[in-house]
């Protein structure tokens, strides 16, 4: 299945922005009858017909639409970006497959890197969506500092990831049957003792993802894989 991300499906009859005008014409090389399928992010799914074309539009008419759920309970994973921007956008990609409902960037003390492009992590999410052929795009926060994060609301259900802590309990074991989730990954150089003792006031648990010493990004895509596979049980 072809699926379109448009933020406006609403009526029978639809004009497609540029950018998927021009995929559907140029690259897919679609014709008026073509059927396609279209997805706003937010569990919309559309099933619709090419009804009018031009050099440079595209309009389609709705066959059927349909509300896909959104998953039960919810992962926000707040992660802090890494050096190489590359590597983080990486792990927004393969996140989205997996599954989460939550991407938080967080600048923490030994962050190495203090800017990110939202626009450009966008679009990753977007392209990320489609190629798994989910209905629900991940919410991208805008970067904050961690004691920000932390100073927000108290979370329930929080882990933060920490090489420091003594035998401290594997994600999977620290789970909680059925509830959200917030988890905590730290910078190449790890959250200080001094960040993970906020997080601790704040009610969040130090756990572990295994006895390797993981790349941020690998710490994240396992943190994901782990809390999709505990919603099997």
């Amino acid at each position: 299945m072809q699926l379109f991300y448009s933020k406006n499906l609403e009526g029978n009859r639809i004009e497609l922005d540029p950018e998927n005008a021009r995929h559907a014409i140029k690259v897919l090389r679609a014709t008026v009858g073509d059927e396609l399928h279209f997805t706003d992010g937010k569990g919309k799914l559309v099933h619709a017909r090419i009804a009018d074309m031009g050099s440079k539009s595209c309009v389609i008419e709705t066959i059927s639409s349909e509300i896909w759920a959104q998953r039960k309970p919810e992962l926000t994973l707040a992660v802090a970006p890494t050096k190489n921007i590359a590597r983080f956008e990486w792990m927004l990609e393969k996140a989205t497959e997996i599954g989460v409902e939550r991407i938080v960037p967080i600048i923490c003390a030994r962050s190495e890197r203090k800017v990110i492009k939202p626009k450009r992590l966008e679009k990753i999410l977007v392209s990320a969506m489609k190629q798994s052929q989910r209905a629900w795009l991940p919410e991208l926060s805008e970067a904050m500092s961690f004691k920000a994060f932390i100073d927000q609301e108290l979370v329930e259900n929080g882990y933060i990831a920490w090489m420091g802590e003594a035998e401290p309990s594997h994600l999977k074991d620290a789970l909680q049957p059925q509830k959200d989730a917030t988890i905590l990954i730290g910078p190449e150089g790890d959250f200080t003792s001094g960040e993970v003792e906020m997080a601790k006031a704040k009610g969040f648990q130090p756990i572990s993802l295994g006895p390797s010493r993981l790349r941020t990004e690998t710490a994240a895509i396992v943190a994901c894989h782990t809390f999709a596979l505990h919603l099997l049980k």
